[in-house]
């Protein structure tokens, strides 16, 4: 019961940094929640396996911190690299001679 917790938490804390953070309009809608519900499960497993107990209070910080330091790492990389990439892009596709409908 507790991952469904701790896996609806991670995709809360995908939708906060989705809304919070800029160049929200690089990627898909669903990319960064999904993120992070994805690493808050798997973050929580691997904690469990390494020994912490699900009732004790280090194992919730330790997800939902981590969770939320990654996922708005990830959010503000993914970001620039896709606005870089578009500009990028653009630059390359006017600068050819792509021919025009008045030409």
């Amino acid at each position: 019961m507790e991952l469904l917790f701790i896996t609806l938490g991670g995709a809360v804390i995908g939708l906060i940094a989705r809304y919070s953070l800029p160049h929200r309009h690089a990627h898909g809608s669903v990319l960064i929640p999904a993120l992070g519900a994805g690493l808050a499960a798997a973050l929580w497993v691997a904690l469990t396996w390494a020994g912490l107990k699900w009732d004790g209070g280090w194992i919730w910080w330790i997800t939902l911190v981590g969770t939320a330091v990654f996922t708005a790492v990830v959010d503000l990389l993914l970001g620039s690299l896709r606005v870089r990439a578009d500009e990028r892009r653009l630059h390359r596709l006017t600068r050819t001679g792509v021919p025009t409908a008045s030409a």
